[in-house]
């Protein structure tokens, strides 16, 4: 968190000294943005009550907690796709608030629908990178949970530095999360499920490692493929200590 009252900028908003946008590694590429009918109706009916615009972080008042209006623990889910899983996790957790990243606008305009479906309020999207995020809007042993579902593979080896699990966001998000809270990833990348294993594995702040498949996680869209495909689904859990 920033203690000065004005926050960094955001990836893709810093500038180098002569005005240049700087080139950074993301973990993420922003794909198409066309909506279908359906995705168009959700986004038209929810997303000024549920999804939080870019800018709206860069105001140094802005806080995730005060998007509830009320007190309650918070879970982070990063990637959340086209809300299979936010939107039933969420559900089961009405005393918990849940704010889910995605950058995909018709993945968000699909959760936003699904949001809605299920008439829940403790629910909120944005669009924003992630780890800045985590970074900046989030206070050090405050998130009472971490969900990473399916996260992009990178399968190139001179991409796999643009994947999430690292030992620097191990380090950041274990920060983050409070004493005893959960952090649960799932992925069907045998490779990266072992990238994964060797970064929590060494982060001190974390116990856990590889458990049988989460039977609260719903089998989504993007597990489906990974099965239809023939590769293994591996889901991890470690605790803050």
């Amino acid at each position: 968190m920033n203690d000065e009252g004005v926050r960094p900028a955001r990836p893709h908003h810093k500038l180098t000294d002569d005005g240049r946008r700087m080139r950074e590694v993301l973990t993420y590429s922003r794909r198409g943005s066309r909506f279908t009918p359906r995705q168009q109706e959700a986004w038209t009916a929810y997303a000024e009550r549920w999804w939080v615009p870019d800018e709206a972080v860069d105001d140094p008042a802005f806080t995730l907690a005060g998007l509830f209006g009320r007190e309650a623990p918070l879970i982070v889910e990063i990637g959340s796709g086209i809300g299979e899983s936010t939107v039933e996790l969420a559900r089961t957790r009405p005393d918990h608030d849940v704010v889910a990243f995605e950058v995909w606008r018709p993945g968000v305009a699909d959760t936003l629908g699904r949001i809605g479906d299920a008439g829940l309020t403790n629910v909120r999207m944005l669009s924003v990178d992630a780890v800045w995020s985590i970074e900046h809007l989030v206070a050090p042993d405050s998130l009472a949970g971490l969900w990473i579902f399916f996260p992009d593979p990178w399968h190139k080896a001179r991409h796999h530095k643009r994947r999430l699990v690292t030992p620097a966001f191990a380090s950041l998000a274990a920060q983050r999360l409070a004493s005893g809270a959960e952090w649960r990833l799932a992925t069907d990348w045998a490779d990266y499920a072992e990238q994964m294993v060797e970064v929590l594995d060494a982060e001190p702040l974390l116990s856990g490692g590889i458990v049988e498949r989460w039977a609260e996680r719903p089998v989504t869209k993007f597990e489906r493929k990974g099965i239809a495909a023939g590769r293994d689904i591996v889901d991890l859990a470690y605790v803050r200590g």
